[in-house]
């Protein structure tokens, strides 16, 4: 085969036999540098049943995000969805490009929820890294913390959380080792 037709790795994925590839999941810490912003796609679509799973699941009985005529009284014409559900769906998204490789997650802190989230928004996330060392305590992992925000569809802030995780040093080794 000649240069102009030999195969190329396409990038995001990693050869693992003759014309074969595997999709990345997650990274390592070589790839976290401090200041880079991963955006993650595509959006999510908040579903009727997110939020009715979630209050389902959490026992939460606030009339706020389940009763129309209360939310009527307060000036709104729908429920809010849950918190925890905005939560989910922007922190889940930005698994697959960051923590996919994770082996423990530290810290969630100053979780702010900073505009109201609605059944039939899209949400989409960004990942901010704001730190990315060795761990003194297990040098084969390294310690990564992000700033993730969470956007709607009219690019409107609506979540934002400083997120703290494990993450392999040495990411091929961990995907040679593995089937990821």
């Amino acid at each position: 085969m000649n240069s102009s037709t030999a195969i190329t790795t396409p990038q995001g994925y990693r050869e693992v036999g003759e014309g074969r590839f595997r999709e990345n999941v997650g990274a390592g810490l070589g790839d976290f540098v401090v200041g880079r912003i991963f955006e993650h796609r595509p959006g999510r679509t908040v579903t009727e049943t997110d939020h009715v799973l979630n209050l389902a699941l959490t026992g939460n009985v606030a009339p706020i995000h389940s009763d129309i005529t209360f939310c009527e009284h307060l000036g709104r014409d729908r429920v809010l969805v849950c918190g925890m559900v905005t939560l989910g769906i922007v922190m889940g998204a930005s698994v697959r490009s960051t923590s996919g490789l994770t082996t423990a997650n530290l810290a969630l802190d100053g979780l702010r929820l900073v505009h109201p989230v609605f059944v039939g928004d899209t949400l989409y996330a960004e990942t901010e890294i704001t730190e990315a060392r060795q761990s003194q305590s297990r040098p084969e992992y390294g310690v990564v913390t992000c700033k993730i925000s969470g956007f709607n569809q009219d690019r409107q802030r609506v979540i934002v959380f400083q997120r703290t995780f494990f993450v392999p040093a040495d990411a091929s080794a961990v995907r040679d080792a593995t089937t990821y």
